[in-house]
Formats: structure tokens, sequence, C-alpha cells
């Protein structure tokens, strides 16, 4: 399938569940390009893709220097801090913030404010990475002194499963810590962003209020 198509049933589906879940507003979709071509995520560009997902700092630096200056890219993956300093500069959103080591080197090696999710784990499983939501206030406040990052919102990655009841749950509970640190109003961290949902369970997250979703497989033939 032509990611064109792609893109066109993925909106209609979109859209009918923000109306259904009475949303007034519908997430930005990330097109996650790690496993792809160049060509195919310039193809996603064609389509009227702006938003662009990579997690390894080479892939992110290839798409970057492929796609035309309004594209938004989004690193998604953790990074290593000594790698830090290859893609900073390059990165519009940064997804899994949940290390101070990260946060420091971000704020010293970056151009610009760089606008960070930060990471929760809810699930709380071993293969994933982010902070547990009993650490969330304390990390985001901590980063109140570094002028480049600014903490736009949260982000978490549900478990694979069938289990459509958990997995909004997980939703759920992110969107909850989300509302309590915006009610912070701290000036460093807004907070009002929902990063979570890719391809298997994005219609999940639309209905928790995802602001972002991050899908591949469904969109551009990828492995998320």
């Amino acid at each position: 399938m032509t990611v064109k198509y792609n893109l066109e049933q993925i909106q209609k589906e979109i859209s009918e569940r923000s109306q259904k879940a009475k949303r007034s507003t519908q997430p930005n979709v990330i097109a996650v390009t790690k496993y792809v071509t160049i060509d195919r995520a310039k193809e996603a560009y064609a389509a009227g893709i702006r938003h662009f997902g990579e997690n390894r700092v080479e892939g992110f630096l290839e798409k970057k220097a492929a796609l035309p200056d309004d594209a938004i890219m989004h690193f998604i993956g953790p990074l290593q801090s000594r790698k830090v300093k290859e893609v900073v500069r390059e990165i519009d959103y940064y997804h899994a913030l949940d290390r101070l080591k990260i946060a420091k080197e971000i704020d010293k090696r970056a151009d610009h404010q760089v606008k960070c999710f930060v990471q929760v784990n809810i699930s709380g499983e071993s293969t994933k990475h982010g902070l547990e939501l009993t650490e969330v206030k304390s990390f985001i406040q901590s980063l109140a002194d570094y002028s480049n990052i600014k903490v736009v919102g949260l982000m978490t990655m549900a478990p694979y499963t069938e289990d459509e009841i958990y997995i909004k749950q997980i939703f759920e509970k992110l969107k909850k810590k989300r509302d309590e640190i915006q009610s912070l109003n701290l000036k460093h961290a807004p907070c009002s962003e929902l990063s979570m949902g890719m391809s298997n369970d994005y219609l999940l997250a639309i209905e928790e209020g995802a602001s972002y979703v991050r899908i591949g497989t469904k969109l551009v033939g990828d492995k998320e």
C-alpha cells in the first residue's frame, strides 16, 4: 500500500474515534520511519506527514538531512549521553527523557529549547525505559534550571496485549499524571501534551486524550 492510502485510512479512523470520544482536537500523527528507506520517508512527506520519529542517531540524521526543512523531527528512543551532542541541535521533540544525566547533557549541548516528553513506565515492564509514576513530579521539578529543556508532556508505551481495558487503564493513568503536573503551573513544564499510542493501540490512546500518536507499521510499513 502507498503511504498516502495508509494515511487516509488512519486519518479516517482518527476522525471517527475522536468524534466518538467527543474530542474537539485530533492528535498529531508521527510517522515512525526508523526501519524504512529515505524514499519511503519522502513518500510520507509527500502524502502530507510533517512529523517524523526516529530512535537511532544515524537514522535520525539521515532522515533529517533528506527531508524538507519544515519536517518536524522527533527522537523517540533513549539517548546515550555520549550521543546527545551528535543530534540534539537537530531535535524538535525528544520523547524519552527519564534521566537527569541526559537532561544535563541536552541543556549543555543544545542551541535551542528542546521540547521534551518525560517517559513514564506505567506497566512496570523491565524491557521498557521510563520513570515510575511516583517519580515523575520530583524529576520534572528538578529540571527547572535547565533553560534548554521544556517539558511539554508525558510519554508512555502500553504493553503489547489484546486486553483493551488494561491498555486504556495505562493511558488513563498517564493522563491523570499529566493533569497533576499541568496544575502545578511550572514555567519550564507546561506539560499539556500526551505522547502515547502506536499502530496496535493508537485508537485507544485517542480515546484517552493522546496529542501525539507514533505510527510505524500501519503507516509506512515499519516496525515500531
